[in-house]
């Protein structure tokens, strides 16, 4: 798994038959994502975070897509001047709006403190203004996004440029440039197949 803020990106994504899938679609769908991702929340607020104590709704599903969607729009600015994923290139918010919605995201969480136990390394930790388990779970992605953002690994995120891809990665290698072997290789065989079909083309034309 990787930070929260690109597991929620990552819930758009092919859908194996040539379109998109939207791991946010549904209520239930959304409820599943915030189960799974429970630890990760965790990870950014300093303390387990009870996902048990969310009752998913539409409008909890709403509040996450907007903030996916305001995620999205900064991690195809940072993959500038590539292309974005073409999953939702039609749809990005203006950067200034995303960053406006991904720091009211981040606001939810309240203040960060430092904790530095005895026996420890000293740590950052959240100290929320709300309780709230949805401003918590919000704000919890917001500060993911924002700490990924400015932080080291945004120098690493690419968008896979596979033809039925729509996936962000982080490059793991100057010389990677897709999301995963697979992509490669079935862009590969795409490439191939169009430059046969051009000569192809060309030939009857002679």
């Amino acid at each position: 798994m990787g930070p929260l803020a690109f597991e929620i990106a990552a819930t758009i994504r092919h859908d194996g038959q040539g379109g998109v899938a939207d791991g946010l679609a549904t209520v239930e769908l959304a409820e599943a994502w915030v189960q799974a991702n429970a630890s990760l929340v965790g990870e950014v607020l300093g303390r387990s975070f009870d996902a048990s104590l969310l009752v998913v709704d539409d409008g909890v599903r709403e509040q996450l897509v907007g903030v996916r969607r305001a995620v999205r729009s900064l991690f195809a600015r940072a993959v500038s001047p590539a292309l974005p994923s073409k999953a939702d290139a039609s749809r990005l918010l203006d950067p200034a709006a995303a960053l406006r919605r991904l720091n009211e995201a981040a606001d939810k969480l309240g203040t960060a403190h430092l904790d530095w136990p005895e026996e420890g390394e000293p740590v950052t930790r959240w100290s929320p203004e709300s309780s709230d388990p949805l401003d918590l779970l919000v704000g919890a992605i917001g500060r993911s996004g924002i700490d990924f953002l400015a932080g080291p690994e945004r120098l690493r995120l690419r968008a896979c440029p596979a033809a039925r891809c729509v996936k962000y990665f982080l490059q793991d290698d100057p010389r990677q440039t897709w999301c995963s072997p697979s992509c490669g290789n079935r862009e590969r065989v795409n490439r191939h197949y169009q430059r046969k079909h051009a000569g192809q083309a060309l030939a009857s034309d002679l």
